[in-house]
């Protein structure tokens, strides 16, 4: 068991989670997530690993309670454990020196799994450039960590509540029409991730996406997480998450994620 060492709520919904896992926190890279289950017989769930803190063996989780598993362990409180946390899982991040800036643009949640990409790629001796995006303000999470690896912060917000009143394509586009930009990092919801990838298949950007909200039990044995790349079948969990967004098949991709769609 894996116990809780602190908790913090970033939203009603969204919570922030500081466990105890030493092995994972040594092993771990940027882009890769563990496996959490709570309770015996609880669901698996795959949670990209937000930070991790080597010394002090822990890693940082964001958990988004979407549905009853993480209802529950968004309930847990500091001091209490996790039944099961296994990882790292998935094909790290392809972290080196660009020849450029890097921009690294997240949505909502998904600017958790971008915070390691954005520090890697700055300790590689990148420019990087970020662009965070939310409805509102109140769901900007992790301005402070991302501001602390970047050389520049960019705020998109759908009500113009924090930064620039806008969606996230916007503030990428001015980031490449200024040139030089060598690659984009794009991680949040679907739709988001399809919209950036246009763009920068426009402008002939190389493009990287991760796919994960679309796992389910990690492993590639359920199916769930097939995704269309290049018109061939990959698993996210197994082959990813992370892929070259332009090959990426975003609309079976959302229409499938239909499925899941919780409505409470």
């Amino acid at each position: 068991m894996n116990r809780i060492i602190e908790k913090s709520h970033f939203s009603e919904k969204v919570v922030k989670m500081v466990v105890e896992a030493p092995d994972v926190a040594r092993a771990r890279k940027p882009g890769h997530f563990v496996i959490v289950r709570c309770g015996e017989g609880g669901e698996r769930i795959p949670l990209t690993i937000a930070d991790a803190d080597e010394k002090a063996g822990t890693i940082t989780l964001v958990i988004q309670a979407v549905g009853e598993s993480t209802r529950k362990i968004c309930a847990l409180e500091a001091g209490d454990t996790l039944t099961e946390l296994v990882g790292p899982l998935g094909r790290a991040t392809d972290i080196g020196r660009r020849d450029g800036t890097v921009v690294c643009c997240g949505g909502g949640v998904g600017i958790a799994p971008l915070l390691p990409i954005i520090k890697g790629m700055k300790e590689a001796g990148n420019h990087v450039v970020s662009v965070l995006a939310a409805r509102n303000k109140d769901l900007i999470i992790l301005q402070d960590e991302v501001s602390r690896y970047s050389d520049e912060v960019i705020i998109m917000t759908d009500d113009g509540s924090a930064g620039r009143k806008g969606l996230v394509t916007a503030g990428v586009e001015d980031v490449i029409k200024r040139g030089n930009v060598a690659e984009v990092v794009a991680i949040g919801p679907a739709v988001m991730m399809k919209f950036v990838s246009l763009l920068t298949k426009k402008y002939e950007v190389p493009t990287i996406c991760s796919l994960n909200t679309i796992m389910v039990d990690g492993t590639g044995m359920c199916g769930a997480c097939r995704v269309n790349v290049g018109g061939k079948m990959r698993f996210v969990c197994v082959d990813g998450p992370e892929f070259d967004a332009h090959q990426v098949d975003f609309d079976s991709m959302i229409m499938r994620m239909k499925a899941y769609d919780n409505h409470d």
